[in-house]
């Protein structure tokens, strides 16, 4: 039982000065939380109960498919992640140390490796196949800027699982078996989620999905259809492109004399000044937008050219998630300034495959289409720049900034943005770990077969700041019964000793019918501040035993919905025991 009158709590009546989204004014004022450092935080009796609750379910439904529990150091020699190149892919991000003797170490923010060297070591047959391992375990990641509260900070706690198989169709069951884990996990933690479409990153694979929980205070942005049942992260969102056309029907690539319009607007306004024959607009545009990256390891950065409607902008955060682990940022004036044939406000596609430099495209300009761009002189553009024709592109990037109503690439419908918090990421690896570590099995025909991994991660320290956002109110915080830590809260109001007998023998009788209780025992403090307590600590069943005890009742309040009912004294243990069962 918790009982108020000496549980290590203090609430706080004022917001947190550096809190910015709700879970994290909530969290700390309601004692779940304390802050030590820029995304490093305490967790306190009541957050730690809730915390153990998101453990709880998520070992429940990981061992319901097989899988085993293991736990490695989060300390992990450098050699191990070199060996895999991601002590480089991940630049910034790892918190590296040295020991006394300048060994140098990084504190893991995952740990692919460590599972592949630990299965490589025990298992050797094709008889231990398939496996499924995972821990919850603390990661560390230097955030350049940690922010809302435990929602993204430098330390948290993650169950991350692996899976291990001989084949493809292996590796597809085992998939399947971990994302519809993950849709109960979800189910029972009380969210209201959306499984996305999502990009591999620098953990590599092919198949990658997101569950996301829709909240305001998202850092990602994603994408959902209308009509049909498609969703995706923006970076990996597909919309609907315009149906190629004939590069041959296309009157001949025509230079125009355009000074004085190096942006798109003034070229738009020149362009219909000129008696052209029609009216442009900035879809009719071909923007190309020059960018550098920069390779793990690699000495220097590269020029990229990205081709977009002119009426649209470049998301180098979509662009970034597709080409890593390789950096992407903005080309700033030294860098244009090592190709002089590059006209800032007039470049065109049309010389780039001649300077080398590598040119991509929107899927927007499709094969066929024709454009004005510049041409590669300053107060010069081309009209009917058609590509297939006079420019054909090293590839396609999703490039340009999603828009709402931009059109579903399944069903044609338009598409709706909107904001979630990453809740867990399931991941076809493939083999690109087992190659790396030599992570074999010899076969039924005595031939080694190479291992196929998937890797999916819950985040679980972020679960419960995910679910202070998605299920607070004006009053506090609200848990779903799963998380919450206790069933039903008892206030004691008043000053009168039979109150508190009465309460703590409820109280008594709930535990003894397997209820959790948090007991509000504390004497001399006001009506007042026991019910706000109550309203911000949000255990999904309020009892208040005060003056109305005196008519034989109990008032029974839902801190959701904030129904009341009032319940006979004499068998309430039995009443209230009954009515949570049944939520």
């Amino acid at each position: 039982m918790l009982r108020l009158s000496t549980l290590f709590l203090r609430t706080l009546r004022d917001d947190p000065a550096d809190a910015e989204v709700p879970s994290h004014k909530l969290l700390v004022r309601a004692g779940y939380v304390r802050r030590v450092a820029p995304g490093m935080y305490s967790w306190l009796p009541l957050g730690l109960a809730v915390l153990a609750n998101v453990e709880r379910v998520v070992r429940e439904e990981m061992n319901a498919i097989g899988s085993q529990e293991v736990h490695f150091p989060a300390l992990i020699p450098r050699e191990i992640f070199e060996a895999s190149g991601r002590w480089s892919d991940y630049g910034d991000t790892l918190f590296r140390l040295a020991d006394r003797r300048e060994a140098q170490y990084l504190l893991a923010p995952t740990h692919e490796e460590l599972f592949t060297l630990l299965v490589k070591g025990e298992y050797s047959s094709y008889k231990d196949y398939p496996l499924s391992l995972y821990q919850i375990q603390t990661k560390y990641r230097d955030e350049a800027r940690p922010r809302a509260g435990i929602l993204r900070g430098r330390e948290f706690i993650m169950k991350d699982s692996y899976s291990f198989d001989l084949s493809d169709e292996g590796l597809a069951a085992s998939y399947k078996a971990h994302r519809d884990a993950y849709e109960r996990i979800f189910t029972r933690l009380g969210f209201d989620y959306r499984i996305v479409f999502a990009v591999s990153g620098a953990m590599g694979g092919s198949a990658s999905e997101e569950f996301l929980a829709p909240a305001a205070a998202g850092e990602d942005t994603f994408v959902q259809c209308t009509n049909c049942d498609y969703a995706a992260n923006t970076e990996a969102v597909e919309i609907a492109a315009p149906l190629p056309s004939d590069p041959a029907d296309h009157p001949p690539q025509q230079v125009l004399d355009t000074p004085d319009t190096p942006t798109i607007d003034t070229l738009v306004a020149k362009l219909n000044s000129m008696d052209l024959g029609r009216v442009f607009t900035g879809a009719d545009t071909l923007k190309n937008v020059v960018l550098r990256t920069k390779a793990p390891g690699a000495p220097k950065w590269e020029l990229l050219v990205v081709g977009v409607p002119g009426d649209r902008e470049v998301d180098l955060k979509r662009l970034g998630g597709q080409l890593e682990p390789v950096e992407v940022e903005q080309a700033g004036p030294e860098d244009l300034a090592t190709e002089p044939r590059i006209v800032k406000g007039y470049i065109g596609p049309q010389i780039l495959a001649d300077l080398k430099i590598r040119y991509l495209v929107d899927p927007l300009v499709v094969e066929g289409s024709a454009w004005v761009t510049g041409a590669n002189e300053a107060g010069r553009h081309a009209a009917f720049v058609v590509r297939g024709r006079d420019f054909v592109p090293d590839g396609e990037i999703g490039a340009v900034e999603i828009r709402d109503g931009d059109r579903c690439a399944r069903c044609g419908s338009p598409l709706e943005i909107a904001r979630g918090i990453e809740l867990g990421h399931v991941f076809q690896l493939g083999t690109k770990y087992a190659e790396t570590f030599g992570l074999t099995a010899l076969g039924q025909d005595g031939k080694p077969v190479i291992v196929t991994m998937g890797s999916y991660g819950v985040g679980v320290t972020r679960a419960v700041a995910a679910l202070a956002e998605q299920t607070h109110d004006e009053k506090g915080l609200c848990w779903p019964r799963a998380v919450a830590p206790a069933d039903v809260h008892i206030v004691a109001t008043g000053k009168d000793d039979a109150v508190f007998e009465a309460a703590a023998t409820l109280a008594v009788g709930l535990e003894a019918r397997g209820v959790r209780v948090m007991y509000d025992d504390r004497r001399g403090v006001s009506p007042g501040v026991k019910f706000k307590d109550a309203e911000l600590l949000g255990v999904p069943t309020i009892v208040i035993v005060g003056k109305n005890l005196a008519d034989g009742v109990v008032e029974l309040r839902d801190r959701r919905t904030d129904e009341r009912t009032d319940v006979p004294v004499d068998g309430a243990a039995d009443v209230i025991a009954a009515a949570i069962r049944g939520s």
